[in-house]
C-alpha cells in the first residue's frame, strides 16, 4: 500500500530530527514522515559505542537553536547527545512520524505527477514499501554507516590479537591490562587514548602525521558562573550559545589569516601541558591550523596521560603487522594485544539512495547545491548538510528553516514544483567540502560529494554569520530558483 506525505525526510539523526522539529513548528499543516534505517533516533550518536565517544564541537553551538543545550558541559559524551536528540524528538512529536528499520533504496521524481516515489526496505521483514511525497529532504549525513574506512595493512592476517574499527566496537571488548595500539590522529583516536589509558597496560597512538590539538575547558566558565545567579536559564543558554558562535568563528578566521601566530600559540600550550619529556614533533603538522579540522580535548585529558606515561605517541609509517604487533618503517616494533584502526570514515551521500528524475539517474558528484541546500536540476529536493569548519548543527538548523520557507511559499502560492537551474560555469572542479579542508576523508569522498559553486547563490560560504541573512531573510524569488504550478 502506497503512503503519501507532503514531505519525506530520510534519516533521524541530528539533522533529521531537527528538520522534523522545524516542520512541526513552522509548517504545522503539512504531513511528513521520517524513514530511519536504525532502531532509534540519534544517527551517529546511536551508532558509535567506543569508550569516551563525545562531540568534537562545543554543545552550545552543536545543540539546536530552537532548543538550546542546557548544563555547563562544553563537550558532551555520546549518550548525552543521543538523549538530547531523543528528548527533542519527543518534545516536538517527531516519534509518531518515524518509520524505524527502513532502508531507503530508490527515490524517483515524476514531473507529470509532480511527486517523488520512494522504495524502502523494511529490514525486519524483508518487505519493500512504497511511499510518495511532494518534497524530499535528505538528512543522512555524509558517511557510510555500514563500513568505516580501513586501509589494507600488510600482514594484518598474521596478527594474533584483535583488530577493531571504532565504528564497529564490540560491546564485550576487554582491554584491561592489555597493550593497545590505536592507529590514527583524528578526533576518534585522541578521544580513545585517555579513555582507555587507565584500564589498559599501555596505550600507544600511532600516527602517520600529526594533527593540531587544542585543550578546551570541560565546563563552560560563563555558564558555570551565570547558573549560580538569578539570571533565567534561557538567557544563560542564549548567552553561552552567542559567545561560542563568536569564539568559534573568531578562532577559525584567526587561524586562516594568521597561521604562524596561531601555530605558535597552539604548540606553546601543548608544550606546557605535556612537559619536556614528550617530543613536540608529534604535535607539529606540516600544514597550517584549520587546513584540516582542529581537534579539541576537554581539560587537556590527552596531554595528561602522555605526561604521566600511561600513553605514548609514535609518528611513523607502518611497514607491516606482525603476530605480536606492528613493525614500523623506522625499524621499531610496537607490541600489541589489541590494534584499533581509528582511520576514518567512508563518504556516502544520501545513504546510498539511487535517485532518478524522469527516468534519468542523478549523480550527486555532478551537481551543485543552491544555497548549499537544494540540488540543482532536481525538483522538490534538498540535502541538509552541516558545517565542517564549525558546529554541524549551526548549518542544518538554517537549512531546515530555509526548506520550511520554501514549503510555505509553495503552499501559499499553489506551486507544485521548485527547481534550481545552474549553468556550466557555476560548478567548480572540487567538492563542496574540498575547498575548505584537505582532510583525507574529504579527498576520498570527492567521487560522491556535490561540487562547490563558483559564485552566489551556488558557492558555499562556510560562515554562519553570512548564512543567516542568506537563508533566513533573503527573498526566495530570484532568477535561479524556479517555482511552477
Amino acid at each position: 500500500m502506497t503512503k503519501h506525505f507532503d514531505v519525506l525526510i530520510v534519516g533521524a539523526g541530528v539533522a533529521g530530527v531537527g528538520m522534523a522539529s522545524h516542520l512541526t513548528k513552522e509548517c504545522p499543516d503539512l504531513s511528513y514522515a521520517v524513514l530511519e534505517r536504525r532502531a532509534n533516533v540519534g544517527g551517529t550518536w546511536d551508532l558509535f559505542k567506543y569508550p569516551g565517544i563525545r562531540s568534537d564541537s562545543d554543545m552550545y553551538t552543536f545543540g539546536y537553536g530552537f532548543r538550546p543545550w542546557g548544563g555547563t558541559k562544553v563537550l558532551s559524551d555520546g549518550p548525552g547527545i543521543r538523549q538530547y536528540v531523543e528528548d527533542t524528538a519527543k518534545e516536538y512529536g517527531v516519534f509518531e512520524n518515524i518509520r524505524f528499520g527502513r532502508k531507503v533504496l530508490t527515490a524517483k521524481w515524476s514531473t507529470p505527477d509532480t511527486r517523488w516515489t520512494v522504495e524502502a526496505l523494511d529490514e525486519s521483514t524483508g518487505e519493500t514499501e512504497t511511499y510518495t511525497a511532494t518534497f524530499i529532504v535528505g538528512c543522512t549525513g555524509y558517511y557510510n554507516y555500514d563500513q568505516g574506512y580501513s586501509p589494507e595493512f600488510p600482514g594484518a592476517a598474521d596478527f594474533k590479537g584483535q583488530i577493531v574499527h571504532p565504528q564497529h566496537w564490540p560491546e564485550d571488548l576487554d582491554y584491561a591490562g592489555k597493550k593497545v595500539v590505536i592507529i590514527g590522529s583524528g578526533a576518534t583516536a585522541i578521544t580513545l587514548v585517555p579513555n582507555m589509558a587507565d584500564d589498559a597496560e599501555h596505550v600507544t597512538m600511532l600516527q602517520r602525521s600529526p594533527t593540531y590539538i587544542m585543550a578546551v575547558p570541560a565546563n563552560d566558565p560563563l555558564s558555570s558562573v551565570l547558573s549560580r545567579t538569578p539570571v533565567p536559564q534561557f538567557l544563560v543558554r542564549r548567552a553561552s550559545r552567542l559567545s561560542y558562535i563568536t569564539i568559534q568563528r573568531a578562532l577559525y578566521d584567526f587561524c586562516r589569516t594568521q597561521p604562524r601566530i596561531a601555530k605558535k600559540l597552539l604548540l606553546t600550550d601543548i608544550r606546557r601541558r605535556v612537559g619536556k619529556n614528550v617530543d613536540m614533533r608529534h604535535f607539529t603538522p606540516s600544514y597550517n591550523p584549520w587546513d584540516q579540522r582542529l581537534c579539541v580535548v576537554p581539560n587537556g585529558d590527552l596531554f595528561k596521560v602522555l605526561k604521566n606515561g600511561k600513553a605514548s605517541i609514535e609518528t611513523d609509517h607502518i611497514k607491516s603487522f606482525t603476530e605480536t604487533g606492528i613493525e614500523l618503517k623506522s625499524g621499531k616494533h610496537l607490541e600489541a594485544d589489541i590494534i584499533i584502526t581509528a582511520t576514518g570514515l567512508n563518504v556516502q551521500v544520501l545513504g546510498g539512495v539511487q535517485v532518478e528524475v524522469d527516468g534519468m539517474a542523478v549523480s550527486t558528484h555532478d551537481r551543485v547545491l543552491y544555497k548549499s541546500v537544494m540540488v540543482e536540476g532536481v525538483p522538490n529536493a534538498a540535502i541538509v548538510l552541516g558545517y565542517t569548519n564549525a558546529s554541524w548543527t549551526l548549518k542544518t538548523d538554517l537549512a531546515a528553516e530555509w526548506v520550511c520557507r520554501v514549503l510555505n511559499l509553495m503552499r501559499r502560492k499553489g506551486y507544485s514544483q521548485a527547481v534550481a537551474h545552474a549553468k556550466d560555469g557555476d560548478r567548480a572542479e572540487y567538492s563542496l567540502m574540498g575547498g575548505a579542508l584537505s582532510s583525507g576523508y574529504i579527498q576520498r569522498g570527492d567521487w560522491a560529494m556535490p561540487r562547490q559553486g563558483t559564485r552566489a547563490p551556488w558557492k558555499a560560504q562556510d560562515n554562519y554569520l553570512l548564512d543567516i541573512p542568506l537563508l533566513r531573510h533573503q527573498s526566495l524569488k530570484d532568477d535561479v530558483l524556479e517555482f511552477s504550478r
